[in-house]
């Protein structure tokens, strides 16, 4: 479907709903009541939790994953965010733990991956942004150099993964690593390089050109060959098929195009945002929330991704500062929308869950933690509440 025939749909689709909903801003006294049940439930958690590394909720209770975990960032990241409006030190002081444990594989070097971006962004750099803290700006440089050491010139793109995690993948890369490319634009920002930038570019027009469709659909995984790069196949990964569209590979499109955007003001950046956006929005069912695949073939026990759910509903209201003013509101309204919905029908409020949003699936494909609570979708759903409560430059 051509995108701007989605866009028509989309506009339809707010003058349908547009009658039947009250108008939504960001001072609904939902969001300030959803905003309370995160703080009363992350301040009871995290005497739990404490300084591990959550990743899915098993029977209720979050996991520990290794140091090293690419998730490793999500779960500070969280405390800071409360962190920023409580000032409940006991959060900050647990999040500064885990910061200090991540030099293990900082500095171990060789299990490092692509993922610094999810690793420091909401850990070391959410600190320094903060509290202005040099040792976490040491931090976020150092990850950022081990990013950028991972760029193919030939293909330009950033290289996904290591030989152990998935062997012979030295011209493997993934559209995830559009949501760590501003760990490359902040680099170059802090240090006055722009060296970095031009790599986050290079891989971002990669993205662009040989992930995201006309139709605004995403490729998981595209091989290219390491030495000449040539683009040799696109892989389904954890999406359904090569051609089909996994529904958080679209989210991790629409918010990283969004963020290339907000650091280059490159309009390239602005419309691959959109086209993914047109196309996510156009896939929804009634209730907002996606499943794990866009073209996937519904079954009776279908999965669903609310990680995806809420990254793109974050990613739509970053989407919203830039766009012209004729469709802020589209942006904001339709985010807003997911975040509501997650919160009414996906919240873990009154039950023995410490994850807060439910029905995330980090692998469908292997059948790996399906209709799960996942930590990174605490996190996008957390901040996307943030930022409806008026917060605007956050960590990323």
């Amino acid at each position: 479907m051509d995108s701007w025939i989605i866009f028509i749909i989309l506009i339809e689709y707010l003058l349908i709903i547009k009658g039947s909903d009250d108008k939504m801003s960001t001072t609904n006294n939902w969001v300030n009541e959803a905003w309370e049940q995160v703080v009363k439930k992350i301040g009871k958690t995290s005497k739990r939790i404490g300084a591990t590394f959550p990743h899915v909720s098993i029977d209720g209770k979050y996991n520990n994953e290794r140091v090293g975990w690419w998730t490793a960032g999500f779960w500070p990241g969280i405390l800071w965010l409360v962190y920023r409006e409580t000032k409940d030190n006991d959060l900050r002081d647990i999040a500064i733990s885990i910061e200090e444990k991540l030099d293990e594989p900082l500095y171990e070097f060789t299990g490092i991956h692509h993922d610094v971006g999810f690793m420091w962004i909401p850990s070391a750099i959410a600190h320094y942004k903060l509290l202005g803290n040099e040792e976490s700006k040491r931090r976020g440089l150092i990850a950022a150099s081990h990013l950028a050491g991972r760029f193919n010139t030939k293909g330009n793109f950033i290289r996904a993964w290591t030989d152990k995690v998935y062997p012979n993948g030295q011209g493997v890369a993934i559209i995830d690593c559009m949501m760590n490319l501003p760990l490359l634009y902040w680099a170059s920002e802090e240090t006055g390089d722009p060296r970095f930038k031009h790599i986050a570019m290079a891989h971002a027009d990669t993205a662009d050109r040989e992930f995201i469709r006309k139709d605004g659909s995403v490729h998981h995984i595209v091989r290219f060959d390491p030495e000449t790069g040539e683009r040799i196949e696109a892989l389904a990964g954890q999406g359904y098929a090569p051609d089909s569209a996994w529904s958080r590979g679209v989210a991790w499109a629409i918010y990283g195009m969004a963020l290339s955007y907000r650091y280059t003001k490159e309009p390239r950046y602005l419309e691959a945002a959109k086209r993914a956006a047109h196309f996510f929005l156009a896939n929804l069912p009634e209730d907002q929330m996606p499943y794990w695949d866009f073209r996937a073939p519904v079954e009776e026990d279908m999965a669903y991704d609310s990680s995806a759910a809420a990254c793109a509903a974050s990613g739509l209201l970053e989407l919203a500062r830039w766009v012209e003013p004729n469709e802020t509101r589209m942006y904001e309204e339709t985010g807003t929308r997911i975040i509501k919905s997650l919160y009414e029908n996906y919240g873990a409020w009154d039950e023995e869950e410490e994850a807060l949003i439910k029905k995330g699936t980090v692998n469908r494909n292997t059948n790996k933690y399906v209709n799960t609570p996942i930590i990174y979708g605490d996190y996008f759903f957390v901040e996307a509440l943030a930022k409806l409560r008026g917060q605007k430059d956050l960590f990323w």
